[in-house]
């Protein structure tokens, strides 16, 4: 249960009723209302992580998932495996991102994203071990939407978990719009 009520968004004013305008009634938003017009700045940040990316998808979500898990983020983990779903992602691979990067579901690349993932996560900053191998891999702005995919949902999961977000009920959760890469 919620530490705090969440926000009802016909309260919304300025740039955070836009953004209401257009977002999911998902509880994490719902949550953000309280921060008024920060919610506009989040949601565009996170939109810019999710549709504005030249990162696989996959590897992004791979990524974000790995975040969940490592900070106990139950929200973020539940919503970026149906994310990941709606991608094509398997099971399997969905399972692999719970056991580590070694897991064989993955291909070499994805080992190096959860690797680097684990890494930042522990540590703040990547060791030259996981950074140089992965950056032989992906281009430098590819390798820059990583970092900052890992930092964005390592401090969504401080807010999901700091005030007790709920998990949607079963069967009354949005569709999310992945089209164009939106969600």
């Amino acid at each position: 249960m919620a530490r705090i009520p969440y926000f009802d968004p016909a309260n919304a004013t300025g740039r955070a009723a836009e953004a209401y305008k257009k977002l999911p009634p998902l509880n994490i938003f719902r949550m953000l209302g309280h921060s008024g017009d920060m919610l506009d700045a989040f949601t565009k940040f996170g939109n810019a992580i999710l549709i504005h990316s030249d990162l696989d998808p996959i590897l992004r979500e791979i990524a974000i998932v790995r975040v969940g898990v490592l900070k106990g983020g139950k929200y973020e983990v539940h919503q970026h495996e149906r994310i990941s779903r709606q991608l094509g992602m398997s099971e399997d691979k969905i399972k692999a991102i719970h056991e580590g990067p070694n897991a064989a579901a993955f291909n070499e690349l994805e080992k190096m994203v959860m690797a680097i993932t684990d890494d930042i996560v522990a540590n703040t900053r990547a060791s030259d071990a996981t950074f140089n191998p992965l950056s032989a891999k992906l281009p430098p702005k590819q390798m820059q939407e990583l970092v900052i995919a890992i930092g964005f949902y390592t401090a969504v999961c401080y807010f999901l978990e700091t005030f007790d977000v709920d998990i949607e009920e079963k069967g009354k959760e949005p569709t999310v719009d992945l089209s164009g890469k939106k969600a």
